[in-house]
């Protein structure tokens, strides 16, 4: 049995993906403030609404899993900006949290931008802008939008029909793979996934909703939602939506490089000289995936174009599924997704791109979590083609398994030709030592809770 989202049935998962991974909310056409005005708190926000209040609550309750362990909370850690404090690969889930998960815990914050899922031609305007696919408010506009909000909670899907077939670009969705299109979606799926939440059907959520929040949820929603399943689950999602759009928490622009876009930080010289090789076309070119500047309506970067990429990351043997040397996490086609777009060979092995913010407080990095430093994913991109060796197992005969966690027919679809993975074996990296030590730094004032005051008096010793 399924959980369904505005009566629209959900896929039941054999294998549930990471618990919220890739949640993400928006609202296209809200006005934007002028980016020199933004605060970098909210503290002049509304306080939550009363379906917002009822979704924190179920956000951090643990009753609402098959266990009694685990809360949403528990691998979305608000003190480390909802992602995970530790340092697991994957996390572990199920009735006796003992059950791993394949893939690595995005962090929720700033997802409130992502647009559904969607496969089409990159407009001039978007390449104009490092491929942004889409143009909408800025977080504080939409952390401040009315509580009412009709229809599914996510973005608006980037329509390009009828481009040619070598152009379409996947982007958008929820999850690694984009596989849901809204929040409630995204929000719900983890409540029955066998190594997440471990509910065994719909049912037994719903009955423990109704037992635990009953009361709130006919208050607000109706005897009539209540006495519905599919209703009461789907209001349930709705709920855990407006509780990440109104809380301030999770989306307050407030890094060191938020200070420095607003005119009210400076970088040092480091942290300059790596915000130039992340910009630079022929040196990181991080900023071709990772927008960094505010775009024309005042919205600042959410450090992410949303598309899908094939990169070519190391298999981590510290995945349990990974023991199988017949598994494969193919991205878009699976094992989490089964749909049309999974059946396409050109999007196996394509992940979506997460956002950079407060990516220094991760532990571990990439979709299978396979390097745990800021410095190891920078030298996996500037070293993963010219020096192979330094990056991948080698075989008996002692030549480097290059990409090694992808099935050979789908190599192809490998990335190769942006900058800095177009160089040849041999060639000299894009970056040297001290420049990655330089990008690191920028990357490190992309994280929150940035105090100018602090840092000035740093600075005066």
């Amino acid at each position: 049995m399924s959980l369904k989202s505005n009566h629209r049935l959900l896929p039941l998962i054999a294998l549930a993906g990471v618990s919220f991974a890739g949640a993400s909310i928006g609202m296209a056409n809200q006005p934007a403030p002028d980016a020199s005005s933004t605060t970098n708190t909210y503290q002049d926000t509304a306080p939550l609404s009363a379906v917002a209040q009822l979704g924190r609550k179920l956000f951090y309750d643990p009753s609402l899993s098959g266990g009694g362990q685990m809360s949403c909370s528990t691998c979305h850690d608000p003190n480390n900006h909802y992602a995970p404090a530790n340092g697991l690969s994957v996390q572990l889930g199920g009735a006796h949290l003992d059950r791993p998960g394949i893939r690595t815990v995005p962090s929720l914050a700033y997802k409130m931008s992502t647009p559904s899922f969607s496969i089409g031609e990159e407009s001039a305007a978007d390449e104009a802008a490092e491929a942004a696919p889409m143009t909408e408010a800025s977080g504080v506009a939409l952390a401040n939008t009315p509580a009412v909000v009709a229809g599914p909670l996510t973005a608006q899907a980037v329509v390009k029909a009828d481009a040619a077939a070598a152009n379409l670009v996947p982007q958008g969705g929820m999850f690694w793979d984009g596989r849901v299109d809204s929040l409630e979606e995204q929000a719900l799926q983890p409540m029955i996934s066998p190594f997440e939440m471990a509910n065994a059907d719909a049912a037994t959520v719903y009955a423990k909703l109704k037992t635990g929040y009953g009361k709130d949820i006919a208050a607000l929603f109706g005897d009539n939602v209540l006495n519905d399943q599919d209703m009461a689950i789907a209001e349930v999602g709705f709920a855990l939506a407006r509780y990440q759009i109104e809380e301030p928490s999770f989306h307050p622009y407030s890094s060191k490089y938020d200070y420095y876009l607003r005119g009210k930080a400076t970088l040092s010289d480091g942290e300059m000289r790596g915000l130039k090789l992340f910009d630079d076309a022929n040196k990181g070119n991080c900023a071709s995936c990772h927008l960094d500047k505010i775009l024309g309506d005042g919205q600042m970067p959410n450090f992410t174009d949303f598309e899908f990429e094939a990169l070519g990351a190391p298999r981590n043997p510290d995945i349990p599924a990974n023991a199988d040397p017949h598994y494969y996490d193919t991205g878009i086609c699976g094992p989490l997704r089964s749909d049309t777009y999974s059946a396409q060979p050109q999007n196996c092995g394509l992940f979506k791109t997460p956002t950079l913010r407060n990516v220094a407080s991760r532990r571990v990095f990439f979709h299978n979590g396979v390097y745990r430093s800021l410095e190891d994913v920078t030298r996996f991109y500037v070293r993963r083609d010219t020096n192979p060796e330094e990056i991948y197992p080698k075989d008996a005969s002692g030549h480097a398994q290059k990409f090694n966690d992808l099935p050979q027919q789908y190599k192809a679809n490998i990335d190769v030709i942006d900058a800095p993975m177009n160089r040849k074996l041999g060639d000299t990296p894009a970056l040297n030592d001290a420049e990655i030590a330089d990008v690191v730094a920028f990357l490190k004032t992309l994280t929150d809770g940035y105090d100018p005051a602090t840092d000035g008096v740093k600075a005066a010793k």
